[in-house]
């Protein structure tokens, strides 16, 4: 038994190792450095993480290659968690969400809807491993004594379906790796791309995955910080919208792009050897894909404000081409690390409220982070070959720049 911890305990390590790793490393280019234009001015370091006291942590999980074979692999995966008081604190934060599509899953949302408030990690995984994820959130929060405000637990666990390049039905996502994130979590910069729940993901026809972004106020409407982080993987080639450009038109997908070994393009999607890749519905776009959006801010908001702002995410997401169609599971969250202890009151809690007059300057950053998060996931990401060989290509940083440059958009 002991011998067995301790290889739990070694490989939680060596996860929670290429998680911090993957945390500090943010030498490749962002959507910025390629001359995107974006509205608003980003905190110092355009993420989520500029929002004080937010942390992140991920487990990646990259293993195998070839025939997808059940249980075994290939494996493109992982999960990304987001504590909104860091480790450090059990301090609940005021809460609210919305679901602009509802063809996915979010858990613990109905207390949040009820109460108002968010207690513990908000996660992003794959769809199979939202259970394994839950569980996982629940035994690592009673072996850190985090489990304060009731004598039970309700985690928010969301997801995206990687099932195109991951052996999603293996149930890869196991308790070390949860623990290993939620070990690893810490402020700085966070990774984008290939990471995290974003392993294996893809939006709007190219490789895709985690990114995020931030937005300071003016000092005029309050100063406050606004940070996003999203799980992107959503979309359809001819969609996409960079800057206002029409990129997806201008770079079409090539029948054989979304083609690995022994694959083709079927009118409800990509389709392999043994039939359609995915569930198959009645989508008009082919769509089979899903965002999760996090939006963090300082601001003193209340839960019915918070809800409002979550609504917001959905004009920056349509900012980038998406329709939010019925394959797509669209459903975003936001939180406030302001009026801490307002959970905590027997009696009567005195909490700060922004004024209405005021709260639009916290839309406006919502729906500019939120469109940058998304671009630079797609930025960050990197080509991918997955189970049977299936490849989903990256965004060519070059291409992007010569069609802004074509439409007068290039910042640089």
């Amino acid at each position: 038994m002991q011998m067995k911890r301790w290889m739990v305990a070694l490989v939680a390590a060596a996860f929670t190792l290429y998680s911090n790793s993957s945390l500090d490393a943010q030498a490749k280019p962002r959507a910025r450095d390629l001359g995107v234009p974006f509205d608003g001015t980003p905190g110092p370091l355009n993420a989520i993480t500029d929002v004080e006291g937010v942390e992140v942590g991920m487990t990646t999980l990259i293993s195998g290659e070839g025939a997808l074979k059940v249980g075994t692999g290939p494996v493109r995966t992982g999960v990304t968690a987001i504590l909104p008081r860091g480790r450090a604190s059990t301090d609940q934060v005021f809460a609210g969400w919305f679901s602009l599509n509802g063809n996915g899953e979010m858990t613990g949302t109905t207390w949040i809807e009820e109460a108002g408030f968010l207690e513990g990690p908000v996660f992003i995984t794959n769809t199979h491993s939202v259970g394994t994820v839950r569980d996982a959130s629940i035994k690592w929060g009673l072996e850190h004594h985090r489990q304060t405000a009731q004598p039970w637990s309700l985690p928010v666990v969301a997801e995206t379906w990687d099932g195109f390049l991951n052996d999603i039905n293996g149930f890869h996502v196991r308790p070390e790796h949860v623990f290993a994130a939620l070990d690893g979590v810490r402020p700085g910069r966070v990774a984008e791309g290939n990471v995290g729940g974003g392993t294996g993901m893809r939006c709007y026809g190219f490789k895709c995955g985690t990114g995020t972004s931030s937005r300071k106020i003016d000092v005029r409407f309050g100063g406050h910080t606004v940070g996003v982080l999203v799980q992107a993987n959503h979309g359809t080639r001819d969609l996409l919208r960079i800057a206002g450009v029409p990129v997806g038109q201008e770079l079409p997908q090539p029948p054989a792009a979304a083609r690995g070994a022994g694959m083709q393009i079927g009118p409800v999607g990509p389709v392999g050897p043994m039939g359609p890749v995915g569930p198959v519905g009645n989508d008009a776009l082919g769509e089979m894909g899903s965002i999760i959006i996090v939006v963090a801010t300082d601001a003193p908001l209340l839960p019915h404000q918070l809800k409002r702002v979550a609504r917001r995410a959905s004009l920056g997401l349509a900012r980038t081409g998406s329709v939010s169609s019925n394959g797509s599971g669209d459903i975003f969250i936001a939180f406030s690390t302001a009026n801490p202890g307002a959970a905590g009151g027997r009696e009567v809690a005195q909490v700060a409220m922004m004024s209405n007059d005021r709260i639009g300057a916290v839309f406006e950053a919502t729906v500019q982070a939120t469109e940058e998060a998304i671009v630079n996931a797609l930025v960050a990401a990197e080509t991918m070959r997955g189970a049977e060989g299936r490849q989903l290509e990256a965004i060519s940083h070059e291409a992007l720049r010569q069609v802004l440059r074509k439409y007068n958009r290039l910042a640089r």
